[in-house]
């Protein structure tokens, strides 16, 4: 009698995962923490050069609504909201040259181009490419790499794609930095649970600590997902790191949030409140709880300590009263405490 053998399904790996291990193989001697800048940063002018490109293509072709209009107009750009790409910045002008020698030295020129013609993105992007530790062989297998991401696809498809890849990477990045990744990602799984206990449907919702801005996407996420508006919510937050701010502007970006109101200062929410008069329906945070070196010295008598004044070497009252000083009469907050996870909840 004969026997058959059944065929192993094989299992293909998800995009993001096949791309990480691809991403990963052309770091060779460069550090997780500066290498997340290289890779996502090529992530972000892959995001804006396919949106530009896919309006370029309908001025150029000048029909119906847009009849008559040029190409190269920068107002019809920012009249839809996309980020105007000069020529030297396209990513089909990298890719082109991704085998140069002095690749490293187009990408950088690239970044600088665009934050120039795009003021919401000035001091933002990395400049890190034309580096002596990145060979240039490995970054144009990046580009390489990078280009294959949602090609061919229309704007909201392709946003949708490099942000879940861009997300993702984030959170590969911050396990290859171990506990210093912490800093910038707080876990998916830990996220998506405070978004869903708070359910913000509308209102102000605010990160006084805000890392790479997972909370703000996800609070996004949770309102198309539940058939809301999303412009009946609205971001605030402040980041006192700021390579980890420009991380958090980039990802905002790539989903189409706007980051107007999530602040840069070196001296944090407690020293340089950037939202003092923000009365926010929604609090949302993974605070840096235990902190024994907040400055709290210098506010003992600040106007937010209402319930008195917190410990000098913990931080932990002082981040639940900055809650409380931002909600509104009927806001709620929800934070995570990174030790063991704990969730914390105000009103």
């Amino acid at each position: 009698m004969a026997t058959t053998r059944k065929a192993k399904e094989v299992k293909e790996e998800p995009l993001e995962k096949q791309l990480w291990k691809a991403a990963d193989k052309l770091r060779k001697n460069i550090d997780a923490a500066e290498y997340k800048h290289v890779v996502l940063g090529l992530i972000f002018l892959k995001y804006i050069s396919d949106a530009f490109e896919e309006m370029f293509t309908k001025l150029a072709k000048g029909e119906g609504e847009y009849a008559g209009a040029d190409p190269e107009d920068k107002d019809e750009y920012k009249a839809e909201n996309i980020f105007f790409v000069p020529a030297e910045a396209r990513w089909s002008f990298l890719q082109d040259n991704a085998k140069q020698p002095d690749i490293g030295t187009l990408v950088d020129g690239a970044m600088d181009a665009i934050e120039m013609e795009n003021p919401s993105l000035r001091g933002v992007l990395p400049k890190v490419f034309a580096r002596q530790n990145l060979d240039p062989t490995s970054l144009g297998g990046l580009i390489d790499l990078v280009g294959n991401i949602a090609l061919g696809d229309a704007k909201a498809r392709s946003a949708d794609v490099l942000g879940h890849v861009f997300e993702y990477f984030l959170g590969e990045f911050a396990l290859a930095e171990g506990k210093q990744g912490g800093q910038f990602y707080t876990p998916r799984s830990i996220v998506e649970l405070l978004v869903a206990m708070l359910e913000p449907y509308k209102g102000r919702v605010f990160d006084p600590c805000c890392g790479s801005g997972g909370m703000f996407v996800q609070s996004e996420k949770f309102v198309a997902e539940h058939q809301g508006r999303i412009n009946d919510i609205s971001i605030y937050g402040q980041e006192s790191n700021q390579t980890t701010w420009r991380l958090a502007k980039m990802n905002l970006a790539i989903r189409g949030i706007d980051s107007s109101q999530v602040k840069w200062n070196n001296e944090g929410s407690f020293l340089n409140d950037a939202h003092k008069d923000l009365k926010a329906d929604f609090v949302i945070a993974n605070p840096p709880f235990n902190d024994s070196d907040w400055s709290g010295d210098l506010l003992r008598g600040d106007g937010r300590w209402q319930y008195g004044a917190p410990p000098t070497g913990n931080a932990n009252f002082a981040w639940l009263q900055h809650f409380v000083y931002h909600l509104a009469p009927t806001g709620r907050a929800k934070a995570a405490a990174m030790k063991n996870w704990k969730l914390l909840s105000v009103r």
